[in-house]
């Protein structure tokens, strides 16, 4: 088929090349030509100004946005409105919030122009393994584009999800998911690491071996076990974790729906913590304790206060020697 890209970021760039390889005619654009100049030797076609889309593609025309979700997808989108014709059909790869979805539809359903939604997932491995792709918008439409989609993903990993928005839906659901995955991971692995076996352990090997015939294997413990090859104690990682949205909208929708999410919600809050080197909240409970029982406080240098203005007297205090249950061993 005929189609243009627009936005060949880490995963529009791989996109077009596995559509370019499975014999589809793709146009591309990007804001700076370097890129679109480089898949011409992949036999991409280079579209240096969006209005020139109307003369290269044949009609009804497929314009696939791979841009990063929010203002400059909307702008883009606007755009394209202007420059399309009825019958025309707009797809959105981004993280896009399926109330943003169905906005869209109704205001470009009324220039007559299709619009699909289509989560994407496979990030910057997708050349090789292909992208799981959740699609929502009109089935017709979705049935006409469906050879696309078809070359994008592997083997059963693409699925027509339902009507407008349905497709971003779901991937919104995947990323929470997604959180709570990685952190539970993560939480593992800190506690091999601390454990009186840690200093012996390679957690490179435990990834690999766990990968093999284990309940919890996952291509994320396959990416673990190339991350721990590297260094397996992450020294040169700083362990700040952003969030790119979709877990927030995940969690509001449990909030709407009156659902408990409490994995996915604990990963969200773990990712703001990451952030923050010095928690107030931290200092509000270490002070409440040494007021109403004399806790040790710890100041910023690690050293023990010695002295208290809460109730009792502040012992001497090791926190690595405390037993279960906060005592002096």
């Amino acid at each position: 088929m005929k189609l243009s890209i627009i936005g060949l970021g880490r995963m529009g760039y791989n996109m077009a090349i596995r559509l370019l390889e499975d014999g589809h005619e793709v146009f591309v654009y990007n804001r700076t030509s370097e890129k679109s100049e480089t898949l011409k030797e992949y036999g991409a076609k280079v579209i240096y100004d969006l209005k020139t889309i109307k003369n290269v593609l044949s009609t009804p025309r497929v314009v696939w946005s791979m841009l990063p979700a929010g203002d400059i997808t909307e702008k883009n989108i606007e755009i394209l409105s202007e420059i399309l014709d009825e019958e025309d059909i707009i797809i959105d790869g981004a993280n896009t919030n399926y109330k943003d979805d169905i906005k869209r539809f109704n205001t470009l359903k009324n220039k007559g122009i299709n619009y699909i939604d289509a989560g994407v997932s496979g990030g910057v491995w997708g050349l090789k393994e292909g992208y799981c792709t959740m699609v929502g918008g009109d089935e017709k439409i979705f049935e006409y584009i469906e050879p696309i989609i078809k070359s994008l993903a592997p083997n059963n990993g693409y699925m027509y999800c339902g009507s407008t928005g349905a497709g971003h839906y779901v991937k919104m659901i995947h990323n929470g998911i997604e959180y709570g995955l990685m952190e539970a991971y993560a939480e593992g692995f800190e506690l091999l690491k601390a454990s009186k076996y840690g200093e012996n352990l390679n957690l490179s090997d435990i990834s690999k071996m766990w990968n093999n015939g284990s309940v919890i294997r996952s291509w994320l413990l396959e990416l673990l076990e190339i991350a721990f090859k590297d260094d397996s104690s992450l020294k040169d990682i700083q362990g700040y974790v952003e969030d790119s949205g979709e877990a927030r909208w995940t969690v509001n929708e449990a909030i709407d729906n009156g659902v408990s999410v409490p994995i996915i919600s604990a990963s969200l809050f773990k990712r703001f913590q990451s952030r923050q080197k010095d928690v107030f909240s931290d200092k509000v409970v270490a002070a409440l304790r040494n007021q109403f029982g004399g806790h040790a406080l710890y100041k910023k240098d690690r050293n023990i206060k010695k002295t208290s203005t809460g109730a009792g007297k502040v012992e001497s205090a090791n926190p690595d020697k405390r037993d279960f249950y906060g005592k002096n061993k």
